[in-house]
């Protein structure tokens, strides 16, 4: 009897082993289903593009590694998701060289990946697409490319708003539905040290911001809207927003207040009202409407100094940006097309050493020098009187970035 007793536990001990196994088994080959391994980014589609709108991705590319651990990594608990950031801009005409210059400084000095939302007309997506794949070598950034979608009922007052695309970047929020923030910048941006520390700001929003540009001007004599604007405009003396820094997570939740009802209305009720009110009052189409909300809903507003937001405005006249003369430029804003004319050649002498720079390391640490001999032969023009702080933090970036043994950047 006993001889049987100790069968039958024998075959319940080995049952009950298979029983282990084959979940286990299971178990792996259901994480093995539900992907390890990421995938390209996919452009979202705007929500007025359902249903006879253009579509709301073309050419997306994936350029680097997955953002998403995989298979190897199955069984490690620390392994946590690369937390990319996300830059996006807008490019139309012939902006294209200045657009891939302005790629190519994000890249350069970031540490952490980058994710590109690039917005440009349909016949510049083969030529971006060129580009940035023969980029793919350096395995730090994915890139999605859209086409110019502006709400169909009100596409044509939309386009002619300024400039034919510069008002896509007040449908970021509502087009990028999965990305929670975005740093949106010009094509005319050159980033002299990592995205990674503007990108850090969002850290310092309070419960009530939503969003982040530096001051259209520092010296109110020479401002811009403290003397001509016809509506109404953030602050003294009004922001820019060639630069901007967003949480649209909070941007598409917020109600804001508004001259226009007594009733809060959502970023994506706002817009249009705001456009058919002040459309005969605005110069600067899409930042003029920024200004507005932001009049309105000025506890929303994160307000980062001039260095990073740093135009010809700040020296055109002699020197106005107090934090630049410290610590230098961190990001160069060539508006007015002063990277393309002889009108100040300190910033046209930047734009030139970037955009001939390759990703070479040895390149890059080889850029100062002769940067340096360029902005002396400026000094004729009051920019180029104090040429020193545009260099300033460019030295520091590269030094950081280049000059330190890998284990110690």
């Amino acid at each position: 009897m006993r001889r049987y007793l100790r069968i039958v536990v024998l075959c319940l001990a080995c049952g009950f082993c298979s029983l282990l196994y084959a979940f286990s088994q299971l178990a792996v080959s259901l994480e093995e289903g539900a992907g390890g391994r990421g995938g390209k980014p996919q452009a979202a589609a705007a929500s007025w593009l359902t249903g006879g709108g253009r579509g709301g991705s073309r050419g997306v590319g994936s350029v680097g590694p997955a953002a998403h651990p995989g298979p190897s990594d199955r069984y490690s608990l620390n392994v946590q998701p690369i937390q990319r950031m996300h830059l996006a801009v807008v490019a139309c005409g012939e902006r294209l060289e200045e657009t891939v210059t302005m790629l190519k400084s994000a890249i350069i000095f970031s540490i952490r990946p980058l994710q590109f939302h690039i917005f440009a007309e349909d016949q510049l997506h083969d030529s971006f697409k060129g580009i940035l794949d023969s980029w793919s070598f350096l395995q730090t950034f994915n890139y999605s490319l859209y086409p110019i979608t502006f709400p169909s009922e009100n596409a044509a007052e939309w386009k002619k708003l300024f400039k034919p695309c510069a008002s896509q970047r007040l449908f970021l929020p509502l087009i990028l539905k999965e990305v929670d923030s975005l740093l949106y910048v010009d094509t005319d941006i050159l980033f002299l040290r990592p995205v990674d520390d503007i990108w850090s700001l969002l850290k310092k929003f309070n419960s009530t911001q939503i969003a982040a540009m530096a001051p259209e001007h520092e010296e109110p004599r020479i401002g811009w809207y403290n003397r001509f604007a016809r509506h109404p405009y953030y602050g003294k003396t009004g922001v820019n927003s060639g630069v901007m820094l967003m949480n649209m997570t909070r941007m598409r939740r917020k109600y804001f207040k508004n001259d226009m009802t007594t009733v809060r209305l959502r970023w994506g009720d706002i817009l249009m009202p705001l456009l058919k009110k002040y459309k005969l009052n605005i110069t600067w189409g899409d930042q003029d409407l920024l200004n507005i909300i932001f009049f309105h809903n000025p506890e929303s507003l994160f307000v980062f100094p001039c260095q990073w937001n740093y135009r010809p405005d700040h020296c055109i006249y002699g020197s106005n940006c107090q934090e630049a003369e410290e610590e230098g430029i961190f990001i160069l804003h060539g508006n007015r097309g002063v990277y393309h004319d002889d009108k100040q050649p300190a910033f046209r002498a930047i734009y030139e050493a970037l955009r001939n720079c390759s990703f070479k390391d040895d390149n890059i640490r080889s850029l100062l020098k002769p940067l340096e001999l360029e902005l002396q032969k400026t000094i004729h023009t009051y920019c180029g009187k104090i040429y020193k702080i545009f260099i300033k933090q460019l030295t520091k970036s590269i030094q950081d970035r280049y000059d330190r043994p890998p284990k110690e950047r």
